[in-house]
């Protein structure tokens, strides 16, 4: 059976989460997902574990791109996001490879945009509270705050306005110019979200529970940050904005009435 959904997982050294991830995700048994991941040269082997599932026991299931470096979670995605459009699928999720977005939040993520009317599903970290796991104090009231400071620069109805665990129809994908994305770090999740928002797609946020990872590295510190409170000033001011995005949803099938939500 072919699957209509398509996980984007992107690497950087996850050799100790990347094979557990993929074999959850891929084994679930409420829908069937498919996966790729994008992998920048992991010098732990991330990308010759994937090779192995490939081969052993996923073949027509999970896929991989391998890029030169570290170029970026952003470009990662727009990679991932243009693979998973030629390659038909109709629902198109960002996760992490270290649990820190749990598999089972797939189900209700894709659910949204699947059967309930959602063109982008945001899993909200704060839409019902907090509802984060093992962050120290100050990680959690810099990440709330961020996103809270978008939201009001914005004008966006979310509340989760740095998630990145999201679900896209591809007629969002379709519509967007991903070739004019500028940013290539977390500030790509409130790009992404804003220029969706600004061509009047309907955005819907899913309660998750966010778990801070056992095994690896984090990629965050607090440039990651900078570049997220800086560029959504960049976003809202831009002249060039509007102009480089053409706001339209011709070729949204939801073309009529969409509302945003939160």
């Amino acid at each position: 059976m072919e699957s209509d959904s398509l996980i984007i997982i992107p690497t950087y050294n996850e050799k100790e989460n990347i094979a557990s991830i993929l074999h959850v995700v891929l084994e679930m048994k409420e829908h069937q997902f498919d996966a790729l991941v994008i992998d920048d040269n992991s010098p732990d082997g991330t990308g010759a574990i994937v090779d192995d599932l490939i081969k052993t026991e996923f073949p027509d299931r999970l896929h991989i791109i391998k890029r030169t470096g570290k170029l970026g979670l952003g470009t990662a995605y727009i990679a991932g996001f243009k693979w998973a459009l030629e390659h038909d699928y109709q629902y198109i999720i960002e996760m992490d490879a270290d649990f820190s977005h749990r598999p089972q939040d797939l189900i209700p993520l894709q659910a949204a945009c699947a059967t309930g009317g959602a063109d982008v599903a945001v899993g909200s970290r704060y839409i019902n509270g907090v509802n984060v796991v093992n962050w120290p104090m100050g990680r959690i009231l810099m990440s709330y705050f961020a996103s809270k400071y978008v939201r009001i620069i914005t004008g966006m109805h979310v509340h989760d306005t740095t998630a990145g665990f999201v679900c896209y129809r591809r007629q969002v994908l379709e519509s967007i110019d991903l070739d004019k994305i500028e940013f290539k770090g977390y500030a790509f999740q409130i790009e992404m979200k804003y220029t969706a928002y600004k061509m009047g797609f309907k955005i819907v946020e899913v309660p998750i529970v966010f778990v801070n990872r056992v095994l690896g590295t984090s990629k965050m510190n607090s440039s990651i940050f900078g570049e997220a409170m800086f560029g959504v000033i960049k976003l809202k001011w831009s002249s060039t904005f509007d102009r480089k995005h053409k706001f339209t949803r011709k070729t949204a099938s939801t073309a009529s009435g969409s509302s945003h939500s939160s």
